[in-house]
């Protein structure tokens, strides 16, 4: 079988569109979170008393090229699921926007 350059030519191309991702990584509840009540802490020594219950967490921007919305969502998943965040004790959300 052979293909010639013409009918390569024809086929309808798929085009890449860049997307912003804002992933947000927070441990899950149950799970002990040391920097946050050392945050606490601190805070209630400088007169913020009102503050309970701190949590820290991860923020991550990518710019991700996608033929598609679902198709980028599949990815960044993957990307979360397996090096961005540890589903063992982490949870994590994003939301994806066109690039403006």
């Amino acid at each position: 079988m052979s293909f010639s350059v013409a009918s390569f030519a024809e086929w309808p191309r798929l085009e890449n569109k860049t997307m912003r991702v804002r992933i947000f990584v927070s441990l899950k509840k149950g799970v002990l979170d040391p920097q946050g009540k050392a945050i606490e802490r601190s805070l209630h020594a400088f007169g913020y008393a009102e503050v309970q219950d701190v949590r820290v967490g991860k923020f991550l921007e990518l710019e991700v090229d996608a033929t598609s919305r679902e198709s980028a969502e599949a990815r960044v998943r993957e990307m979360c699921d397996k090096l961005l965040a540890n589903p063992v004790i982490e949870d994590y959300r994003f939301e994806i926007s066109p690039e403006s």
